[in-house]
């Protein structure tokens, strides 16, 4: 089973438990203002690499810079998160990120901001973000058994707040810079890490293990506020290894990962190098790169709230392609082709939709998948399996970009993103993707 049900805590606690709202969106909260500084950092890191070099390989240096932490912090965050506990690991990620931040406008305001400095800062934060991430993420399912919630539904919830934060921090990101610049952005990115802490310490209640141990059917227990998992010694030193292996025994888990992987290495040449080369170059105002960002994200949060009403009825190999092709291959062509930005921004906003679907579909096959005493780990492999390319896409868009233009990398992006979204089509593994999301609405009780 992916998570406990309402009558499993009832049983534990040996009376109906009451319903529980709070702690949950609370979560969907810190994740909103986290997640949402992050998307602030994605606009404005690779507009103030661009000011300082005015070098497209200098930005995609910054984007190796920024992705190769969240493979470190993938593979071993969640190991980390098992044995410490979600909530807690939450909280000191989301503070040490707000430091990092911190430090880029202040030490640009006093002593001067060097742009090694910079890649250093840059790579400390990329390495606190997937431990923040995937505690907030592993806390889903228990909170929701809390509120009494289908988990469906909640990883539906998740993914519009994903979206719903990448919206607004990017069209903040967007204002910022084109009145006040990229440094003052990094203020309120910092805020909303501070915020997020706030959020978990205040309302996340401690303890959630002692309420939801033994509630999966044959579970090792999970890591809350209360301490390690009952499977101590295997969060440590063989934790990884052990979420590594339960990934590659999955063929499902195994194909997402590969395809996702693949696909990440594109998007991340294209949000670190190519489309900030686009809104400075071909449409003439790196401001829109926030609402070009925005624009999608509005789109994808639209996408994740109809996926959350009635995604779970059609979340088969079909929908998820179709997903895939116009969440990537469109908009990069239409780029290609020099859409302005009176076309590019509903194309970028309909391609969005279809992105909405993504996420949660993933998330939520895989909280039927995955025994509760394996979640942070799993999902810190696959976290670190799915970014392993970012930081090679990050600078060989930066390459590309500079030997063939932007407009040229682009075309080569949609067609590499045209195959790869058409593989679940003909991929035998991903004909489980509808049973596994079926297991995980039949856990809800």
């Amino acid at each position: 089973m992916s998570g406990p049900d309402p009558a499993a805590l009832d049983a534990v606690v040996g009376a109906p438990s009451p319903r529980r709202r709070a702690p949950l969106f609370a979560t969907f909260a810190a994740a909103l203002f986290s997640l949402g500084g992050n998307a602030i950092a994605l606009v404005a890191i690779p507009i103030i690499a661009l000011q300082q070099t005015g070098s497209p390989l200098a930005a995609g240096v910054v984007g190796v810079f920024a992705t190769v932490p969240l493979v470190i912090g993938g593979a071993f965050g969640g190991v980390l998160v098992d044995r410490f506990g979600y909530r807690a690991s939450s909280i000191v990620a989301d503070l040490a990120s707000a430091v990092t931040v911190l430090a880029l406008p202040i030490l640009h305001a006093t002593v001067g901001l060097e742009f090694a400095v910079m890649l250093a800062l840059v790579f400390l934060g990329g390495l606190l973000d997937p431990p923040g991430d995937t505690a907030k993420t592993a806390l889903t399912p228990d909170l929701a058994a809390l509120a009494r919630m289908p988990i469906a539904r909640a990883a539906g919830i998740q993914s519009a707040v994903q979206r719903t934060a990448t919206m607004l921090g990017a069209a903040t990101a967007g204002a910022l810079i084109a009145f006040l610049g990229p440094m003052p952005a990094l203020l309120v990115d910092a805020a909303g890490f501070v915020i997020s802490a706030a959020l978990v310490l205040l309302f996340v209640p401690r303890g959630l293990r002692a309420a939801s141990a033994g509630a999966g059917s044959g579970s090792a227990g999970r890591a809350g506020e209360s301490g390690p998992a009952a499977d101590d010694d295997d969060a440590g030193s063989r934790g990884f290894v052990a979420g590594l292996r339960f990934v590659a025994r999955s063929p499902l888990l195994r194909a997402i990962v590969l395809l996702v992987t693949l696909t990440n290495a594109i998007d991340a040449a294209g949000m670190m190098v190519l489309k900030p080369l686009y809104a400075t170059e071909v449409l003439g105002d790196p401001a829109l790169l926030g609402f070009m960002v925005g624009c999608f994200a509005g789109g994808a949060l639209l996408g994740s709230t109809v996926f959350a009403a009635v995604g779970h009825r059609w979340s088969g190999r079909v929908l998820f392609a179709a997903c895939f092709m116009l969440a990537g291959t469109v908009p990069y062509a239409a780029m290609a082709l020099g859409a302005p930005a009176p076309v590019l921004l509903p194309v970028l906003a309909v391609s969005g939709f279809a992105a909405g679907a993504i996420n949660p579909m993933i998330a939520t096959a895989m909280y039927g998948l995955i025994p509760d005493g394996m979640r942070a780990r799993v999902f810190g492999v696959t976290t670190a399996g799915v970014t392993a390319t970012m930081p090679l896409g990050a600078f060989l868009g930066g390459l590309a970009a500079e030997q063939f233009g932007v407009v040229g990398t682009m075309a080569g992006c949609a067609a590499l993103y045209l195959v790869l979204a058409s593989s679940p089509l003909s991929l035998r593994a991903f004909g489980g993707l509808r049973a596994a999301n079926a297991r995980a609405a039949a856990s809800d009780g």
